[in-house]
Formats: C-alpha cells, sequence, structure tokens
C-alpha cells in the first residue's frame, strides 16, 4: 500500500468512532473506484485487522479494473451499474451510497446519467438496504444542493437553502442529489429506515483525477508538471476545501457516532477564493518558482462547473460528534502532491 495512503486510512482508523458496530458485518460500498468509495474500503480493511473483527466488505463498481490493487483482494466485488434494479442475494448491515459522477465534464456531457446515479441509485440502493432490514445506510451528498445563497447569506447550515435552476441540465448533479435525500427522507418515515446524509464541500486528495475538469485537479495537474498556474477567471468565488481522509473519518463520524439525520462537512479553516487556493500551492514549492497566470475567455464557457459564487458550509453540527480535520489546507494539498508524483 502507497505510504501517504496507509497513513491517511490509519489515522482515520485511529479516530474515536464506535467502530465496535462493525463486528460481525457485512458493509456494501456503491462506487468504490472512486476517490471517496475507495478511501472508506481502504479504512474498513485497517479496521477489520486493527480490531481483529470478523467483517465482510463489499465493493461495488461498475468497472473492476478500476478498483485500486492495493483492497481489491481484501474486498468481494460486486460489477454493477447503480441505475439497474439491484439484487445480490446478499443481506447488508450496513449501505453506503458514494456512486455518483464528481466530473463536471460528465456532468456537461452526460446530465441524464449523472442524475439517475443518484436517483435511481438511491432508490435501488435504499430498497436493498430496507429488504435487508440494514442497521444503517449513509447517502453521500453535496454542498451543491444549497446553491447559490439569497442575499447576503454567508454559509449554510443543515436547515437553510439557497436557489437551484431546475430546468438547468447542468443542474442534473444537485437537483439528483436533493431528490436523493428527499428518497432517504421517505425511507426513514415509511419504513423506520436509519438513514444518513453526507453533504460535502469540495473533497480532494490521493484517489482523485487530475483530469475531471475541477479547478483543484487543474491547478494540481498544473503543479506536478511543474508549470505556472493557470486560471480561467479571475478566482472570486469562495469554496470550502477537505482532504479526502479527513471527509471519510466524517463519514464515518456520521453513520456510527450520530443522533441527527444530515450533516454537513466541512474544514472551516480550509475556505479561500479559488485565486487563493492557487496561491496556497505556488506559496507551498517556492522553489518551483510557480506563478499564477491568468487566461480569461472573453465570452462565456460553458466548463460544466458549479455556476455558484459563494456558499460555505457551517460544520457545527458535526463538530460536536468530536470530527475535526487532521490536516490544513496547505499540508493537504502537499499530501496529493506527493501522491500524484509517487505514481
Amino acid at each position: 500500500m502507497n505510504e501517504i495512503l496507509r497513513q491517511d486510512a490509519e489515522g482515520v482508523a485511529a479516530e474515536n468512532i464506535n467502530w465496535e458496530k462493525l463486528k460481525n458485518s457485512k458493509v456494501l460500498i456503491t462506487g468504490a473506484s472512486g476517490m471517496i468509495g475507495s478511501s472508506m474500503a481502504r479504512v474498513l480493511t485497517v479496521v477489520k485487522e486493527k480490531h481483529r473483527m470478523y467483517m465482510e466488505i463489499y465493493a461495488l463498481v461498475r468497472n473492476p479494473h478500476r478498483l485500486p490493487e492495493d483492497i481489491r483482494d481484501k474486498v468481494s466485488v460486486i460489477k454493477h451499474d447503480v441505475t439497474q434494479p439491484l439484487e445480490t442475494g446478499e443481506a447488508f448491515d450496513y449501505i453506503i451510497h458514494a456512486a455518483s459522477p464528481a466530473s463536471p465534464l460528465i456532468m456537461k456531457d452526460d446530465p441524464v446519467g449523472t442524475i439517475a446515479a443518484n436517483t435511481l441509485g438511491a432508490f435501488y440502493t435504499l430498497e436493498l438496504a430496507r429488504k435487508s432490514k440494514a442497521k444503517g445506510y449513509l447517502f453521500i451528498s453535496s454542498r451543491e444542493i444549497y446553491g447559490q445563497p439569497y442575499g447576503d447569506q454567508k454559509e449554510f447550515k443543515e436547515d437553510t437553502y439557497g436557489f437551484v435552476d431546475p430546468l438547468s441540465p447542468r443542474s442534473c448533479y444537485p437537483e439528483g442529489k436533493k431528490a436523493a435525500e428527499t428518497m432517504c427522507a421517505s425511507f426513514k418515515a415509511q419504513y423506520g429506515l436509519n438513514v444518513k446524509i453526507a453533504r460535502l464541500a469540495h473533497t480532494y486528495g490521493p484517489g482523485m483525477s487530475v483530469d475531471d475538469g475541477r479547478v483543484q485537479a487543474d491547478f494540481l495537474r498544473d503543479v506536478i508538471n511543474r508549470r505556472n498556474i493557470l486560471l480561467k477567471s479571475e478566482g472570486k468565488p469562495v469554496r470550502t476545501y477537505t482532504y479526502v481522509s479527513d471527509a471519510v473519518s466524517a463519514i464515518f463520524y456520521i453513520l456510527f457516532n450520530s443522533g441527527e439525520m444530515v450533516y454537513n462537512i466541512s474544514s472551516r479553516e480550509s475556505t479561500v477564493s479559488i485565486r487563493q487556493l492557487a496561491e496556497t500551492l505556488a506559496e507551498a514549492y517556492p522553489e518551483r518558482n510557480l506563478k499564477l497566470v491568468f487566461d480569461i475567455p472573453k465570452e462565456n464557457v460553458n466548463t460544466g462547473t458549479a455556476p455558484f459564487t459563494l456558499g460555505i458550509l457551517n460544520s457545527e453540527r458535526l463538530q460536536k460528534l468530536g470530527w475535526k480535520p487532521a490536516y490544513s489546507l496547505k499540508e493537504g494539498l502537499m499530501r496529493t502532491v506527493e501522491y500524484l508524483e509517487q505514481r
């Protein structure tokens, strides 16, 4: 296992999370080849070994070859598309639905597939949880469900919402997440299913693709190629960035230590503008002499990125569970660069 991946997984496994709930359990993770899903699966393999407990980990993926090699032999692989009915022949104690396109490029080119992965995927996995009489179900949601803040609203708590245009094809992602959340609440109300919702801010780290069109991916690609960091705007939108292992530890806090249904996940200290994100990366590597270069198109170009300019997540509810991020923005970015350069 890569050293950074090992450190991240062991760090989460050492958190004060009620891992005992996993004894003699079967856990299903959809989207297990993605950054979030694979990180969760990796943590569970470490927890299983550290606590010497019996646990079966199932990884649901469309393409088994994309599952990281270090966990491939430690999980049971299910090849399946979550937009299709799901019958595994197994009853699961915990189901985590993490399968969803996260790339703006995919959202632009395949809005139907994007909304289907969240809505149909949520329905079929919730149905499986109901039939399994699962102890817990967790849906990975997004900051994007909040949309654009109204007026002078600066941050979002779990019960405050902004505006999302339902007729924009780019809304396939936030509206898909919102519909899936309503499905979660409906299964809880009608069937008593123990459902949890984790709303993530912008997440980055080992396992991410540097070619998916997100701004942090573009900047990281520039850094590892030792070229000036290119901005295609003035970089004014403000976002909160969370390192992947911090996000994963939060998810497990929510699943095993929480009483509420929905929680924001964000690192308040890592709230910066896009320009400040680029500056942080450049300042982290003074020996590379990286500069910020602006190439702003004269006309609006549809890149598939979210149109929201502000919307900081308030994570006080999560922090009351005992969670706090282990890494600063600079530390997380440098760990990501080190991992990418090792590869």
